[in-house]
């Protein structure tokens, strides 16, 4: 259908169905809402992404936006195709859980007896649930997923490092006595 013989109002409408898929209940404003959702994802992980990357993690800058807009469109997605209340979007958090969790199963390496990268995978799985309460529209709960994440990494991190810092300290300590013992123990038998 050509447009320029459309009245001007036509001509709007027209362009607006341009891009639906499921008939005349697409508009530009559910364009401009999705595209909400998504910017609001993609800034709740921004900082946590940030912080991630100043520090040399495996998963940084780049990874927790897009698991976070990824996790909201797949929820918008649902939305679209589904209906907001289909019993459906259970089975979207159980893919959507799954999946986030073999990405941040990624993260974590295993040396020895010690596995690093439990808080990155973590931090993961709480983006893309974060993202995912925005994509159905909870921005308060995605907010403060976020923040929670942000903050947990941020302020716990020197914590942890310290309490790391001492453990090392009496584990050397403790092998220099046990070492100590062995001589001294070992010279009095003979």
């Amino acid at each position: 259908m050509m447009t320029a013989n459309l009245p001007g109002c036509e001509q709007k409408r027209h362009a607006a169905r341009r891009f639906d898929v499921k008939g005349d209940d697409m508009v530009w404003a559910d364009v401009l809402q999705h595209l909400l959702h998504l910017a609001a994802a993609y800034a709740f992980a921004l900082p946590i992404g940030w912080d991630q990357e100043k520090e040399s993690r495996s998963a940084g800058l780049r990874t927790f936006p897009l698991v976070a807009i990824a996790s909201c469109g797949f929820v918008l997605i649902a939305i679209e195709v589904l209906g907001r209340t289909s019993q459906a979007h259970s089975r979207i958090l159980q893919g959507l859980i799954t999946g986030i969790g073999f990405i941040g199963g990624g993260a974590i390496l295993k040396q020895g007896g010690r596995a690093s990268g439990t808080a990155t995978a973590a931090s993961l799985w709480n983006t893309g649930i974060a993202g995912a309460a925005v994509g159905y529209g909870y921005y308060d709960i995605g907010f403060v997923l976020s923040l929670i994440n942000f903050l947990t990494l941020r302020v716990l991190s020197p914590v942890k490092h310290e309490m790391s810092k001492e453990n090392k300290e009496a584990a050397a300590t403790m092998a220099g006595a046990t070492e100590e013992h062995s001589k001294t123990s070992g010279t009095e038998t003979n």
